[in-house]
């Protein structure tokens, strides 16, 4: 069992910044890959930006390219997206999500992740 706690959503200004956060437990932090999803109203939930297990690698979708950043700091039990130069289609609930099984490398689909936060809402207003 793993669970996950967001936090750093709000309204922000277009051409704002924020950062979001999501604390672990419940197991061992550095044998989970992590990532994080968005999802707006009447769409589906789509890939972010996702990080392997000691942080070495990551995966950023295109649309957040240059802008978003993954990290993270094991000692902390925590994953970060900073988000920076934000647009109003930025708009959508953010949720973690850790998959517990991948041991190289990391996924962009959602069915590959175990765990799943509560999500935080980050609004960018134009």
């Amino acid at each position: 069992q793993v669970q996950l706690v967001e936090s750093g959503g709000g309204l922000v200004q277009a051409g704002g910044s924020l950062r979001l956060s999501c604390a672990a437990s419940g197991r061992t932090f550095s044998s989970v890959t992590m990532g994080w999803f968005r999802q707006a109203p009447g769409k589906e939930r789509e890939f972010v930006a996702a990080i392997s297990r000691s942080g070495s690698g990551t995966n950023t979708a295109d649309s957040v390219q240059g802008r978003f950043t993954i990290f993270r700091d094991n000692a902390k039990n925590t994953v970060y997206l900073q988000m920076n130069s934000l647009k109003p289609e930025d708009t959508a609930v953010y949720y973690c999500a850790a998959d517990i099984t991948r041991r190289l490398g990391t996924s962009r689909i959602p069915v590959n992740y175990e765990y799943w936060g509560q999500g935080t809402q980050v609004t960018v207003s134009s």
